[in-house]
């Protein structure tokens, strides 16, 4: 299978969300979102320590765009610009059938079904476009939104994994052809 192309860059967009791409302009979003406590804390990542990391950070993004490495979505409700979250296909497996999926949401807008509606238009587009086997998502055992949201799309555990400090939860949807 040829390797998924991601240009022109697919913007997505539901009756409450726009899935876009992440630019510059998002930094200060970006920086609260990737430093927030209550975001973290399922999360084994480091928090940025200054803007200029965030900008390093949209610059990898960028490239493993413009390299069709990944995905990465800068999810903003439809009629306001403001990030709000991100979600992101990338892990790409040798065969390109099987992604691993990523997101994360301000706590403000969490409860409301946005990451539900944002994972629709994902799944929508490995199906249809990508048109991926599988997909995979990791997620903390006490993380428990994010457990449901998967099984809610049908994702079912396939495991854990030890990662750095912490174990996580490996979730598994497969695509019936």
């Amino acid at each position: 299978m040829k390797k998924p192309r991601f240009h022109p860059f697919p913007i997505l967009s539901s009756a409450r969300l726009r899935l876009r791409r992440l630019t510059h302009s998002d930094e200060t979003d970006l920086f609260a979102l990737r430093t927030d406590e209550q975001v973290n804390r399922y999360l084994g990542r480091p928090a940025p320590q200054t803007p200029a990391e965030v900008q390093t950070f949209i610059a990898t993004i960028d490239g493993g765009i413009e390299q069709d490495r990944w995905i990465y979505w800068a999810i903003s409700l439809r009629d306001r610009p403001e990030l709000i979250g991100t979600i992101c296909l990338w892990n790409f497996s040798d065969d390109q059938q099987t992604a691993e999926l990523g997101y994360e949401l301000l706590p403000n807008y969490q409860g409301r079904g946005l990451m539900s509606e944002a994972l629709q238009m994902v799944l929508d587009f490995a199906w249809n476009r990508l048109r991926l086997a599988a997909l995979e998502a990791y997620t903390h055992p006490k993380n428990q939104s994010s457990t449901r949201l998967l099984q809610k799309y049908g994702f079912t555990s396939a495991g854990a994994v030890q990662q750095d400090s912490s174990a996580e939860l490996i979730f598994r949807l497969t695509r019936f052809r």
